[in-house]
């Protein structure tokens, strides 16, 4: 009885609804996915960075000009969408006191 009612637990557990965890079993799986994805998006974000911090001056004059080839380096880099960019620039325009 105790195994049975076991099994049903588990087998619960697997159901297709939307849940936070994802279905269990397939929880190494993501886990290794997730692993991948942080460990791609760190290291472009640390080539952004490296990229901002050794052009500071210029890429600042050249967000208040509006474009740029530091800008556009900084875009490519981090993956910024052609079609997003014009809006990015204008949030750091507005943003640039924080800079």
């Amino acid at each position: 009885m105790c195994i049975a009612l076991s099994c049903i637990v588990f087998l619960t557990a697997c159901s297709g609804d939307a849940n936070h965890l994802g279905n269990p079993p397939l929880l190494p799986l993501s886990g290794l996915t997730t692993l991948a994805e942080n460990t791609v998006y760190n290291e472009r974000r640390g080539r952004v960075e490296v990229l901002v911090k050794s052009n500071h001056p210029a890429l600042i004059d050249q967000i208040n000009a509006g474009a740029g080839s530091i800008v556009t380096a900084a875009f490519d880099t981090a993956g910024v969408p052609a079609t997003d960019r014009p809006t990015r620039i204008i949030q750091l325009q507005s943003d640039l006191g924080l800079y």
